[in-house]
Formats: structure tokens, sequence, C-alpha cells
């Protein structure tokens, strides 16, 4: 068991993230048993939840004549416009049937609000609104994280990244992670990680 100071961040395992999902991420389901497999070595679980509305502002079904995967400008700066997925209370929106969420001592739900997208654990997309996960971590004496899930270069590097920022220690296991790699962005998010002084194992 690690100590009472560590932490597992288990991000956005959910449905539409996995093989069949509306934003599939390559291969985002052979990564649920090895992350079952770590949750026992750990006293804090804490997963992540994406948990968007309809017709979030995210989504290019919102934007007349976006296509998926395009960029546009938002009053927080420049947003990919997704197909629309983890939809409040869809099939989509749900845990991976096989991931245990019976360890997790918190749910923290992001992109709710229908103005801003979050892809961080720790803030929404304008860098400024916090979730309330530093303050749970830090009320419990937690400065280590270990960070694995989905998707590498999206919600598992700014989560990373935004704690390493907050003060935190921060590894991500790259081998219980996968990637959307949308055009170069696992390997900006590899060294943007790396330069923020977040350790990169596998």
């Amino acid at each position: 068991m690690r100590p009472a100071n560590e932490a597992l961040i288990v991000i956005d395992v959910q449905n539409d993230f996995c093989p069949g999902g509306a934003l599939a991420v390559g291969g985002g389901d052979e990564i649920v048993g090895g992350i079952n497999d770590l949750m026992a070595d750990f006293s804090a679980v804490i997963l992540t939840q994406d948990w968007h509305p309809e017709g979030h502002s995210s989504f290019a079904s919102s934007h007349d004549g976006a296509a998926p995967y395009s960029v546009t400008e938002m009053p927080y700066g420049p947003q990919v416009l997704w197909p629309d997925h983890c939809i409040q209370g869809t099939e989509g929106a749900r845990f991976h049937d096989e991931l245990a969420t019976d360890p997790a001592d918190m749910i923290i739900r992001k992109g709710y609000n229908p103005a801003i997208d979050s892809y961080s654990a720790f803030f929404e997309n304008d860098h400024q609104t916090p979730t309330g996960l530093e303050g749970y971590l830090r009320s419990r004496g937690i400065d280590t994280l270990t960070m694995v899930g989905l998707a590498l270069d999206f919600c598992v590097n700014y989560s990373a990244v935004d704690g390493a920022k907050a003060g935190f220690a921060v590894t991500v296991e790259q081998e219980l992670c996968r990637a959307i790699d949308l055009d170069g962005s696992l390997q900006a998010a590899r060294d943007g990680m790396l330069a923020a002084g977040v350790k990169l194992n596998g």
C-alpha cells in the first residue's frame, strides 16, 4: 500500500471514450483491468467523469457548419469542437462497466457548465474556475498524485500539468492511458507535461 499522502486519479474512463463510444479513444478499454489492479495500492482513489449537458458549447453540433475536431475561439481561448459525448445521464457518460468504482473516495464531475469545457481535474478550461479537487486533496494531506485514464493528450495532460503547477508531485502511468493524438497532440502533451515537471512512466 502506498503512503497516505499519495492518491490515484483515474480520469474519464467512460463508455464514450472507449471503443464504440461517441469519442472513442483507440484501445481505451484495454487499460481498465490494470487501473483496477492499481487501485488496491492506494488509500485514496478519485475518479473524474466528463458530464456535459445537451448542446454543450464544446460540441461541433452547437456551431452551425462546424466540423468535429475543428477549432474555434471561445472567450477563454482556443477550443476543439468535439462530437457530442458524455451527455449527462446517458450510457455514454457512464463509467466503463468493468471499471471498479467502489474504491473511489470521490467522483469529480467536470464539463457541466454549458459555456465552458473542462479537461482538467483541477480547473475548467478558463484555468481559473476550480473543480474543488485541490482543496479536497490538501485537506487530506495528499501531495503526491498518480494519474491514469483517458485521454493522455487531453484530460490526463491538462490534469497532470495543473496538478504540477499547484505544487503536487505528479506521475503519469502512460501504459494505463490511451491518446487521441489529434494533429500531433500526443507529442505536444508529453513535451508540455515534462516541462511542467510531471514524471512520465512507461
